[in-house]
């Protein structure tokens, strides 16, 4: 049993000193350790990096946001609208009277066809809460269209138009509101909005720093979805449009605005009530500006924000037959 136990005691030893041995030969030896270590503690220091960062952002002060222009600081547009007596007047002056209630730093130019201010229009008007010019001019008889003449036959509110221009042109005439016309050098955009058409706001954001003549589609117009200039690189190279293309201008009413400046500084620029179907547009802007220097706006004119809508005639004839009955519609109750 003792020789067991000492040769078990001699092997142990002799197997300690060989791995002893090994161990010190092998301390001399390169070792391939370094690079793994070298890349966690890269990685440790980038999360240190980072943290130190994300802390540093916690303890500055957030970002003051983008203010607007004061409104004061931004020109006036100078919103002109040619109106005329009957049933939908009143509904489609409120309609549009309340999307301008929306813009900041407007003149709305209201421009009666009639020799002069009817309480409708001008109750309308000091409701409103708008600053606004009220004016008013009769069409002369030969320019008015004729029982059952369709409304494309002649022009229609030329006169009004060439009135709230003139009146921009310190040339007098307003029956209410504004009185006295923009000084000169006032900068502003001359927009012409029909009171039947529908309007986005977003569209007088995009005509607010008009330069020269700015233009963007209308839609439902021309039989078409939608009718306007075709731009290519940023400038004007066309129109889409289905009735006469070769038209100097192709636009609708609605599909343009002027410099305040520029209108001014063209004194002889006004609508013509003689021109022929479709060109009263181009009979103003021909005035004012070349084509290829039509300024592009509803990002190159790519979106739709005024559409050519018309409120339907409202059918009468049960109104009639009561008022025949002598029990009509009270005509004190206006509508």
């Amino acid at each position: 049993m003792k020789l067991k136990l000492k040769n078990v005691f001699l092997a142990y030893f002799l197997v300690s000193i060989a791995g002893l041995l090994y161990a010190l030969v092998q301390l001399g030896q390169p070792c391939d350790c370094l690079p793994p270590l070298r890349a966690a503690a890269e990685q440790l220091r980038q999360k240190d990096l980072r943290i130190s960062q994300l802390q540093a952002d916690l303890r500055r002060p957030p970002p003051v946001p983008a203010q607007p222009p004061e409104p004061e600081a931004l020109p006036t547009i100078y919103v002109i609208t040619p109106t005329y007596a009957r049933l939908v007047q009143k509904a489609e002056l409120i309609r549009l009277s309340q999307t301008l209630s929306l813009v900041p730093r407007l003149h709305w130019l209201l421009v009666e066809d009639a020799e002069s201010p009817t309480p409708l229009v001008s109750g309308l008007l000091a409701a409103s809460g708008l600053l606004f010019t009220h004016l008013a001019v009769l069409t002369p008889k030969a320019q008015r269209l004729r029982e059952g003449e369709p409304g494309w036959v002649r022009p229609r509110g030329v006169e009004q138009r060439n009135k709230a221009l003139d009146w921009l042109r310190g040339r007098g005439g307003a029956v209410g509101g504004e009185k006295d016309p923009p000084p000169p050098g006032t900068q502003g955009v001359v927009y012409f909005a029909d009171d039947d058409n529908t309007y986005s706001r977003e569209l007088f954001k995009e005509m607010r720093w008009t330069r020269g003549v700015s233009v963007w589609p209308v839609g439902l117009v021309g039989g078409l979805r939608f009718e306007g200039p075709r731009v290519q690189d940023g400038r004007v190279v066309g129109f889409h449009t289905a009735w006469e293309p070769n038209r100097p201008f192709p636009l609708d009413m609605a599909g343009f605005a002027v410099a305040l400046p520029l209108l001014l500084g063209k004194p002889n620029a006004q609508f013509d009530a003689t021109a022929p179907r479709g060109h009263l547009e181009s009979s103003l802007l021909s005035h004012l500006v070349d084509p290829k220097d039509l300024e592009p706006r509803a990002a190159n004119c790519t979106q739709v924000l005024v559409w050519h809508t018309r409120t339907e005639k409202p059918k009468m004839k049960q109104e009639e037959q009561l008022q025949r009955q002598g029990q009509g519609s009270d005509p004190a109750i206006e509508v």
